[in-house]
């Protein structure tokens, strides 16, 4: 017979401390034992693991509102509610083992824990297959390796890309050319930082992937890579939906008729696609997900959302897949559960999006029709701000390495250029202002605007009271008081034949002429193509810091992968 959880509140009792006081003698095995003990607890069915998280949870909430930081919605930087939850995941595992097993099994799990420890404080040797051992192990063995002492990194630096090239296969990329590059930037604690933040089981994808290797990429502060730009450039808050989960979702919901969809005609392709849309919208997802996203969605707070696909094949070096998957945002104003509900809604409408017909042809037209092809998820807040009603970034754009196709013979291609727009950065390649970076004032002629792109007559954005995506007129949002209206606007003109004001036009001639912007994104671009060693192409949004004198900029990377010239 099982026995039932004695859970409750945490309590300061003797069995507790003794427990508490033993695992002291073991500062770094400790986490691994209360590994081992929380696994025990689970096994013996004296508490599952959803129920032992969503405690977990509710504690720290308990202890915000202790310390007197507010609500238990409002908001905490990431790092210090991991580590919040971590010291009440400790706390809370020793008051169940304590109540429930007590210290006989302890003693037992500490020496196994001992004989079966890899060779942490010998790091020259490698005791266990990093393809199979268990993820703690590589973690823990990893980490060691990392604060080797210089003198001694030689003899074990082929152990710790192994230990990294495993972990890479497991979370991010099985591609061969993307591991060779993401083991020489990514770090065991960059690995660790995304296991943290991945929820379900599999690979991020793709399109997180190139996102996080980018940013990292641009951190470095070596003078041999250029510029030190590392200050300037920041990624969205962001959690990860592994690969496996939509497995689990299509058996789940029994789907599995839509996997051979990929090879109908593709007539039959599209006339079926709205009916599996519309199937997928009404699947259910595991208990544990949902609970892991309700748990998430307290973190976030009222902080507008959005839900990206990520799959294996997405800004992949050779077939990036841009633009042919969905992306949802969640606006995030309701009541908890009505956001919930928003938030699977979406990654069911992202899942939904692998069957598109359009990724099919491309598919086919590369010859990856028969790939297990596989859809992640990235959640992200979105980057913004509040104006009014309305939440939105005052400037996002994509930007190339290399200009493919020049309106001038002045422009030198290989400088790059940029697309950028007020806003959301949802229509950057439909109605951005073209930028040439090696020429950013240049502007084309009355007769090659036409070539290029047309001017942007209105603003993608969230409006927070109708909890929805819109897109609202230039004219109607941006009034005088709009603290970013002289970086992004040309003032408006005196019209001769009416007497009034011009309408307002979206110009970005502040940003174009102020050379600290434009060598931000020329620098992001020039390090990225020589650390790929192919152009590239980013999506990216940015704050504007207003200073004393100028301002400074913040970009933030959405999205980066190689593209073919």
């Amino acid at each position: 017979m099982q026995k039932k959880a004695k859970t409750g509140p945490l309590r300061s009792v003797t069995p507790e401390i003794d427990i508490y006081i033993r695992l002291a003698q073991y500062p770094i095995l400790c986490n691994k034992i209360r590994m081992r003990m929380r696994e025990e607890l689970f096994r013996r069915g004296i508490i599952s693991q959803a129920k032992f998280e969503r405690e977990v949870t509710e504690l720290a909430v308990k202890s915000r509102i202790r310390e007197g930081l507010g609500d238990p919605s409002g908001l905490e930087e990431e790092s210090t509610w991991e580590k919040r939850k971590s010291r009440v995941r400790e706390v809370h595992t020793d008051s169940i083992f304590a109540t429930n097993l007590g210290s006989a099994l302890l003693e037992q799990l500490i020496q196994e824990t001992l004989q079966n420890q890899p060779a942490g404080l010998l790091p020259e040797r490698l005791t266990f297959n990093p393809e199979i051992s268990p993820w703690e192990i590589l973690f823990q063995q990893g980490e060691i390796y990392e604060r080797t002492p210089q003198p001694k990194q030689a003899a074990i630096k082929h152990h710790l890309e192994e230990i990294k090239v495993a972990l890479i296969r497991r979370i991010i990329s099985d591609q061969l050319p993307f591991i060779g590059l993401a083991r020489q930037v990514l770090t065991v604690a960059d690995l660790q930082r995304i296991y943290r933040r991945l929820i379900g089981t599999g690979k991020i994808g793709g399109k997180a992937a190139g996102m996080v290797l980018a940013w990292k990429m641009l951190q470095k502060s070596d003078p041999d890579v250029g510029p030190d730009i590392s200050q300037a450039v920041t990624m969205p808050d962001s959690h990860y939906i592994g690969s496996e989960v939509i497995y689990e979702f299509v058996l789940r919901n029994e789907l599995e008729n839509f996997v051979t969809q990929k090879y109908q005609p593709l007539t039959e392709m599209k006339a079926a696609y709205p009916h599996i849309v519309a199937s997928m919208l009404k699947g259910a997802f595991s208990e544990q997900l949902v609970e892991d996203l309700r748990d998430y969605l307290l973190r976030v707070g009222d902080s507008p959302l959005i839900v990206r696909s990520s799959s294996l094949l997405e800004d992949s070096f050779s077939y990036p897949f841009s633009g042919r998957y969905e992306s949802q945002l969640c606006p995030n104003q309701g009541t908890l559960e009505d956001n919930l509900d928003d938030l699977l809604a979406g990654i069911r409408r992202v899942f939904a999006s692998i069957f598109n017909p359009k990724a099919m042809v491309d598919r086919r037209k590369h010859g990856l029709i028969d790939y297990d092809e596989r859809m992640a998820a990235l959640l992200q807040r979105v980057d913004g701000e509040r104006y009014g009603r309305y939440f939105f970034p005052p400037v996002s754009g994509v930007a190339f390495s290399h200009f493919v196709d020049p309106w001038d013979a002045q422009i030198r291609p290989e400088e790059g250029m940029m697309r950028l727009v007020a806003g959301l950065g949802i229509r950057a390649n439909e109605v951005g202002q073209t930028i040439a970076l090696s020429h950013p004032r240049l502007r084309p002629s009355a007769d090659e605007a036409a070539l290029v792109t047309p001017a942007q007559q209105r603003i993608d954005l969230v409006d927070l009271e109708q909890n929805r995506l819109t897109a609202v007129p230039v004219q109607e949002i941006l009034q005088s008081d709009y603290p970013y209206l002289p970086y992004i606007a040309s003032p408006a003109q005196p019209n001769a034949d009416k007497g009034m004001a011009a309408p307002l036009t979206l110009t970005f001639d502040y940003l174009t002429q102020d050379w600290k912007f434009i060598k931000l994104i020329r620098t992001a671009l020039m390090r990225l193509e020589s650390e790929y060693q192919k152009p590239v192409k980013i999506e990216f949004s940015v704050k504007i810091l207003p200073g004393t004198a100028a301002p400074e900029y913040k970009l933030c990377i959405l999205q980066c992968h190689p593209f073919q010239k």
